[in-house]
C-alpha cells in the first residue's frame, strides 16, 4: 500500500462523488508533467488524500489501476485545454467530518516535505501545476495522526473489511464501445473492412493473418499453435486509426494471458527485445503465468515498425513512471 495526495480544487465535486481520479497524460505544450505520470502507479488499496479549498477534505482508496479514458463528460470547460485521453484509477472516497487545514500543522508537516514533487510549499500553500503525488511514508503517517481517529478507521477499516471484487475499467469499457459504434456509422469504410477492423478488435482475422506473417508463436511462452494465440496490438485498437488497426507491424502474437497483461500495461518491451514489468503487476500473479518478475527476459528482436509501435506503447500504455523512478534514486 502506498499513500498519495491529490489537489482537487477544479475537480473535486466531480471526482469525491463521481469516484475517480482523471488527469491528461501531457501538459498543453505536449510535455510530459510527473504530477499526471504518477497515476500510472496508483495501485488498488493505496490510499489518497484529497486536498481542496484548503483543507484535507477526504480520503480515498483506490479501486483499480490506472487506465486510459477520456475525460470526463462532467468536466465541462474545466482545463478546456486537456487531451481527450488521458488518465483514470477508480476510488472510493469518504468526506471527513473533520477536515484539516495544513497551513495550521506546518511545524509538523514542513520538515516532512520531500525535496522533490512535494504536495505543498513549506508555508503550507498549494503548488501550482501539481495534481498528483507520492507521499513518503513519514509524511503520510503524520498527515492520518493529524486527522486522527477518522483516517485511521477509514485506512484500518480497508485493510480488514472484505473486499468486493474489483470493477473492470469502466471507463475503457466505455471507450472501446463508443469507438465501435463510430466505426458501424461511419459509411466510408466498407463492410468488409469495417467487419476486419471489428474482428482486429479482439486480435482475430485479417489482423491476425497479417501478423502472422512476421511473428510465428508468443513472445513470452513460445506458444506456435494459432488457436491458442491473440495478435494482440502494441498502440491499442482504442488509439489507433483503422489503417493501424489492421497493420501487421502493430502487433505481437500472445497467449490470452499474456496478451491481458500487454494491453493493460502490466508489462512491455524495450526495442531490444527485453521485457518491462511495471512496478504495479502483482508479481505472484505474473509468477503463475509463467513470467519470473527478477530475471529481466529477452523476446528477440523487432522489426522497425514494430519498433514504432512499441515506443507508443512505453509512452502511453505501460504502468510505470519514470519520474518516480527517478525520485527514488
Amino acid at each position: 500500500m502506498r499513500y498519495w495526495w491529490v489537489n482537487q480544487n477544479q475537480t473535486y465535486r466531480h471526482e469525491v462523488r463521481g469516484g475517480y481520479l482523471w488527469s491528461p497524460k501531457r501538459n498543453k505544450g505536449d510535455a510530459r508533467n510527473p504530477f499526471y505520470d504518477f497515476m500510472r502507479e496508483v495501485s488498488p488499496g493505496d490510499v489518497v488524500f484529497s486536498f481542496a479549498d484548503t483543507l484535507i477534505k477526504s480520503i480515498g482508496i483506490a479501486r483499480s489501476h490506472a487506465y486510459e479514458a477520456p475525460k470526463p463528460l462532467e468536466f465541462g470547460s474545466t482545463g478546456a485545454y486537456w487531451e481527450l485521453i488521458g488518465w483514470r484509477v477508480d476510488v472510493v472516497f469518504t468526506e471527513l467530518r473533520l477536515p484539516i487545514r495544513p497551513v495550521e500543522h506546518m511545524h509538523v508537516l514542513a520538515p516532512l516535505l520531500p525535496a522533490k514533487y512535494a504536495p505543498l510549499q513549506s508555508n503550507g500553500r498549494g503548488l501550482q501545476g501539481v495534481y498528483l503525488t507520492h507521499l513518503p511514508e513519514t509524511l503520510a503517517f503524520a498527515v492520518v495522526d493529524l486527522i486522527g481517529a477518522e483516517a485511521r478507521d477509514l485506512i484500518r477499516g480497508h485493510l480488514v473489511a472484505d473486499q468486493p471484487p474489483i470493477q473492470p475499467a469502466i471507463g475503457l469499457v466505455e471507450w472501446e464501445e463508443h469507438e465501435m459504434d463510430v466505426l458501424r456509422q461511419d459509411d466510408r469504410v466498407i463492410e468488409t473492412d469495417r467487419h476486419a477492423i471489428v474482428l482486429a478488435r479482439r486480435g482475430q482475422g485479417l489482423f491476425k493473418e497479417r501478423v502472422m506473417r512476421i511473428e510465428r508463436s508468443c513472445r513470452i511462452t513460445g506458444v506456435t499453435r494459432p488457436e491458442h494465440l491473440r495478435a494482440s496490438h502494441c498502440k491499442p485498437w482504442r488509439d489507433a486509426t483503422n489503417d493501424e488497426r489492421l497493420d501487421g507491424e502493430n502487433g505481437l502474437l500472445l497467449t490470452p494471458n499474456a496478451d491481458h497483461l500487454f494491453d493493460r500495461g502490466f508489462i512491455g518491451f524495450e526495442s531490444n527485445g527485453d521485457v518491462l514489468i511495471s512496478p504495479v503487476a502483482d508479481r505472484e500473479s505474473l509468477s503463475r503465468m509463467g513470467l519470473d518478475p527478477i530475471r529481466t527476459l529477452n523476446v528477440g528482436r523487432f522489426g522497425d515498425g514494430q519498433k514504432r509501435y512499441l515506443e507508443f506503447h512505453r509512452e502511453n500504455v505501460l504502468l510505470r513512471s519514470r519520474f518516480l523512478e527517478e525520485s527514488r534514486r
